[in-house]
């Protein structure tokens, strides 16, 4: 089998952005069974150090639609200032994600493979190929967040599983 950048992008990110959204519905399904404030868990950490919930499906948002901008324009850098952003608001950005790559052609996408592009934080650029930017850097954060957003609601004690987590396998031929 031979991979593609879509298959590595678009079809990665398809499947586990479906999980968060499964993910964050729990989350609020029990928020909203226990008397617990969303609010509250839009705000909570792991640890006092991390960012908060907020910003972990911001960037689960921005390392998967954002990425796929990003090889478009040659250029990737972090996600915009958006504070003060509700539940229902995050759970909005999953969806658009979604959306937005269900509305991406293999084809487009392939088109991208092999061209340079640009990580820039603030003075600092870090040189890629659209390639190697999806595998060393968006997938890996993409990931991170990911279970970073389904680690904070497990351990506000939502009953969640690796199968939650995982979405819809691509299994088949």
């Amino acid at each position: 089998m031979t991979l593609s950048l879509y298959d590595t992008s678009v079809a990665s990110y398809l499947q586990i952005l479906g999980g968060v959204s499964n993910v964050l519905a729990k989350g609020e399904q029990y928020a909203n069974e226990n008397g617990l404030d969303l609010k509250d868990i839009v705000r909570c950490r792991l640890r006092d150090d991390m960012a908060p919930f907020s910003f972990q499906v911001i960037s689960v948002w921005h390392h998967s639609l954002g990425a796929i901008k990003g090889l478009k324009a040659g250029l990737f850098q972090p996600p915009p200032k958006m504070s003060g952003l509700d539940y229902s608001q995050l759970r909005g950005l999953v969806a658009e994600a979604i959306a937005g790559l269900e509305s991406e052609s293999r084809d487009a996408i392939e088109a991208l493979s092999g061209k340079p592009m640009i990580f820039r934080l603030g003075s600092t650029e870090v040189p890629f190929t659209t390639d190697n930017f999806v595998l060393s850097f968006s997938l890996p954060n993409f990931y991170f967040h990911a279970t970073t957003t389904y680690a904070i609601l497990r351990a506000q004690g939502v009953d969640l599983g690796k199968k939650d987590f995982l979405g819809a396998l691509r299994v088949g031929a």
